[in-house]
């Protein structure tokens, strides 16, 4: 697989079999995320693996009372797509999230990805204040876990990025032993798909691009 088919075909799969994901795997996914390019080769980052069975449960039992949480907060106000299409595009995406959320814990291994307060809290100063250079912390962060996820991809092991832990974050940290110091910045089921990658729905490429000023989109 040449690595744009990678990136094309690496959708957020969110059901799993049953079949183990190897340390050697991990292993590989991870030396790849760690080639990132970072701010300032900062490296920002650790990575808690997460394979045995009754860490896995508890995390999941943690994840779905997150979830439970999340759920309703985030559709108490929403409203349904105009198009047939879009709202059963919508529902596809909603039962794979919810059956993420009942089995989290059954997903072969579970990968963290921790930062470092001291970096998160970094500012840069001059004589006139602060120098406002945006969030380097999680731009350093971000093309980890994408590398990481790309590499799983190659390896034909699905998995899908997840934030919404944090309504729980603390006991996590209780199950793992986490530092206060440390956040848990991602959280990364991996397993072997029940199903298929492939290309996920996106609005065209000519309707968010630009070309020299805002708002001169081609074609």
């Amino acid at each position: 697989m040449d690595l744009i088919e990678g990136m094309m075909t690496q959708k957020s799969i969110r059901r799993y079999t049953d079949e183990p994901v190897t340390e050697d795997e991990i292993l590989q996914c991870l030396r790849a995320a760690i080639q990132a390019p970072n701010g300032g080769n900062s490296q920002p980052w650790q990575w808690l693996v997460v394979t045995d069975a009754e860490k896995r449960r508890r995390i999941g039992e943690i994840y779905k009372r997150a979830w439970d949480r999340y759920w309703p907060a985030i559709t108490r106000d929403a409203e349904l797509p105009d198009s047939e299409e879009e709202r059963e595009r919508g529902m596809r995406t909603a039962r794979s999230a919810i059956h993420l959320s009942e089995h989290m814990g059954e997903a072969p291994a579970l990968v963290m990805l921790l930062g470092h307060a001291e970096y998160k809290n970094f500012q840069l100063m001059d004589d006139d204040g602060p120098v406002d250079i945006g969030h380097t912390y999680y731009t350093s962060l971000v093309p980890a876990l994408q590398n990481f996820m790309l590499a799983a991809r190659s390896l034909g092991i699905g998995t899908c990025l997840t934030t919404l832990f944090r309504v729980h974050q603390d006991d996590i940290r209780a199950v793992c032993g986490i530092p206060d110091e440390y956040e848990i910045e991602a959280l990364v089921p991996m397993g072997r798909p029940r199903g298929n990658f492939g290309v996920a729905p996106r609005n065209p490429v000519e309707t968010v691009t630009s070309w020299e000023t805002f708002g001169a989109y081609r074609g």
